[in-house]
């Protein structure tokens, strides 16, 4: 490996509106210990959305005065559904409505554009990059770990000696569309959760905002009809409010998020008998939230992962560390993987 300062790679975290960007030396220090954000603007479309990846790239290399011939690779990611090379699907996502975006190269697009090396990872698989290496360290190679990364959908990722598990087709690790056992979780009477993929009862359908919206508060407003959220908008936004009304212990929004957190637990068994991870990481608004719920729900994800006793002395359930920074900071990582062949 060359010595410290000799040259850098950059992260990118592309989202729906912002770009959050990163700078790590060759000796695997971040020069950035803070969000960086620019508008991302992907809604105007792809060549607009790689223009703003190049500022932003310049942006953080002016930031910590970084010339961009020290540059040696820039890791990217961006929300899914996308190829393990970083091609968007053929028929968009959430943040990429533009048909414009439909089947777009944005690896190749963004290499050429920087005639640099750019390295692609899902937003979840960069999390949970992220996620392992910053909690083992200079461990992280002797390790695997699984992550779920709780947002408006559930991401996630499944690191195997320290690097990315993506799959023939790059859509290993998602773990929202891992069916999970419903018995014991849901009440009687209480619909079965569908995802908006088509599935009925996979882990997304339970453990997201879309599922809150979608699946769970509209069941349990019918339990609580004198609920102050019944009198909302809309669904959606008390949806957004949930874990306000959690945090100072309401009983509607702790029936809610004890589901959520059983059916990550279920999820981090199904797991712990298929790869037997090190580590199990939880990210998203959760680890966001006061820190007595945010044990609280940790606390209920622990309860209902149901591990060997075996399993249970050489493995973790942790959060995920630095989660807004998380993003580009795995992207960064596995661009630095990239270069020096690890």
């Amino acid at each position: 490996m060359a010595y410290e300062g000799s040259w850098v790679v950059v992260g990118l975290d592309n989202g729906g509106t912002s770009n959050n960007t990163t700078v790590l030396d060759a000796s695997g220090r971040f020069l950035v210990d803070r969000l960086v954000e620019t508008p991302s603007l992907v809604k105007e479309g792809p060549e607009v959305a790689v223009e703003r990846l190049v500022h932003a790239l310049g942006n953080v290399l002016e930031l910590t005065g970084t010339p961009l011939s020290q540059v040696r690779a820039v890791g990217l990611d961006t929300p899914g559904p996308a190829s393990a090379d970083g091609v968007i699907s053929s028929k968009g996502a959430t943040n990429f409505v533009d048909p414009g975006w439909y089947g777009f190269d944005f690896r190749g697009a963004l290499e050429a554009r920087l005639e640099l090396p750019v390295i692609y990872n899902n937003d979840g698989n960069a999390a949970a990059l992220y996620a392992h290496h910053v909690h083992f360290g200079p461990d992280s190679w002797q390790h695997s770990s699984v992550s779920a990364i709780v947002g408006t959908g559930l991401g996630g990722g499944v690191i195997e000696a320290g690097q990315v598990v993506k799959g023939a087709a790059g859509m290993a690790g998602e773990l929202g569309h891992v069916h999970i056992p419903l018995h014991g979780l849901l009440e009687e009477g209480q619909p079965l959760p569908e995802c908006n993929c088509g599935f009925i009862g996979d882990a997304e359908s339970v453990a997201s905002l879309t599922g809150i919206e979608k699946n769970l508060l509209p069941y349990w407003l019918t339990r609580f009809p004198d609920h102050e959220l019944a009198r909302a908008e809309s669904v959606g936004k008390a949806a957004k409010l949930l874990r306000g009304y959690g945090e100072n212990g309401d009983p509607l929004a702790l029936k809610v998020f004890e589901q959520q957190a059983m059916a990550i637990g279920r999820l981090f068994t199904i797991a712990a008998n298929f790869t037997d991870p090190s580590a199990y990481f939880l990210g998203g608004g959760v680890v966001e939230a006061a820190p007595h719920f945010r044990e609280w729900f940790l606390e209920t994800v622990r309860e209902h992962t149901l591990l060997r006793e075996e399993q249970r002395r050489v493995a973790t359930v942790a959060l995920v560390r630095d989660l807004d920074m998380a993003g580009a900071r795995g992207a960064a990582l596995a661009a630095l993987s990239q270069i020096v062949g690890r």
